[in-house]
């Protein structure tokens, strides 16, 4: 009797837990921030390239454009974004508190992320790889040569996990140096406490370059250690919202498929294509299913330009060679699902 007593009072008290779960509204994200008017987009402390806010604080980047390309598809107007810095420790909660309203943050997609902490990857908008940085006068010339190496990083990131698994899988020996504030991890490499520093290489390009006449005393060593696929992520369970990010992410490659630019949008909705008319809101209902207006790719193609236009504006500049960004065309990993 006891027995079923307890039996149905669990029953009972996980009814009722699952009762208010189901009564819980789903996130309207959309919603939030029309009405707001404005969208907070969770970045990096400071990635040139990526993320990163000038004297005057103007921020550029590819990861700023994307978020201004979200702004002008739902709400017509790329300056209507709220930049909120995040660091690698803080960035998911700000997304999961509904802080910010999508996380673009050289943020590496993987199963860990994309199942158990209630966020979605939206795509990749970077296919990367980590690697190294280290002095040219350490005649070090291959990430074997790291062996007894005291290595910067910063914690709560994939970095971390990478190099503990290379070094590993490679019987290699270091010592980690963990720094959590971005700046202040290139400072202890550059005041010469590690003997080497580890990030993504579009970061470490980033911060080469920073160095200016200096550059050149330092070397990325021409191997990475892991695929880092970087993409927007937003919340689980608000899926037209979901739809709306990964949709201009797609239009802004499919543009540069297309041969679409931010100056010819408008002569281009008179294409005979139709896949292009699609795209453009010419004809098609994509934009009313996902609650947005006709013409929603088309405001963010104009507002930031198509996807090798981002890429120019933004990584070039630094020196960093497309790779694996080109489009699937020309031999890389971009591509666009497509518009029908």
């Amino acid at each position: 009797m006891t027995i079923r007593l307890r039996s149905s009072l669990l029953a009972a008290a996980l009814a009722l837990i699952g009762g208010a779960a189901q009564a819980q509204p789903a996130p309207d994200t959309l919603a939030a921030v029309r009405a707001r008017g404005t969208l907070a987009c969770g970045v990096s402390t400071g990635v040139a390239g990526l993320s990163l806010a000038d004297s005057q604080g103007r921020w550029t980047g590819l990861d700023v454009d994307f978020c201004r390309a979200v702004a002008a598809a739902v709400l017509g107007d790329p300056e209507k974004v709220r930049f909120v810095p995040t660091t690698p420790q803080t960035r998911f909660t700000a997304l999961q508190s509904g802080e910010v309203d999508v996380l673009s943050r050289n943020t590496t997609w993987t199963t860990a992320r994309d199942v158990g902490i209630g966020l979605a990857f939206a795509g990749v908008l970077l296919h990367d790889g980590q690697g190294f940085i280290v002095k040219r006068e350490s005649g070090v010339t291959s990430v074997r040569g790291l062996d007894g190496a005291t290595i910067c990083l910063q914690p709560g990131s994939t970095t971390e996990l990478n190099l503990a698994d290379w070094a590993r899988a490679n019987n290699i020996r270091f010592t980690p140096v963990l720094i959590e504030n971005f700046g202040e991890v290139q400072a202890a490499f550059f005041s010469g406490r590690c003997d080497s520093y580890t990030t993504d290489l579009s970061g470490l390009t980033s911060i080469r370059a920073g160095q200016g006449p200096r550059a050149n005393d330092y070397v990325i060593l021409p191997e990475t250690v892991s695929r880092e696929p970087l993409g927007p992520m937003v919340r689980k369970g608000d899926w037209r919202w979901f739809d709306i990010v990964k949709w201009t992410l797609n239009a802004l490659v499919a543009a540069e498929e297309q041969g679409i630019t931010q100056a010819n949008t408008e002569s281009r909705r008179q294409d005979p294509n139709p896949e292009v008319q699609r795209l453009l809101g010419t004809s098609g209902e994509f934009g009313q299913q996902m609650g947005l207006e006709r013409d929603w790719a088309l405001r963010a193609i104009r507002a930031v330009g198509n996807y090798g236009e981002i890429w120019e504006r933004n990584q070039a500049p630094l020196g960093v060679q497309r790779g694996q960004n080109r489009l699937a065309a020309q031999g890389g990993l971009m591509w666009s699902p497509p518009f029908r």
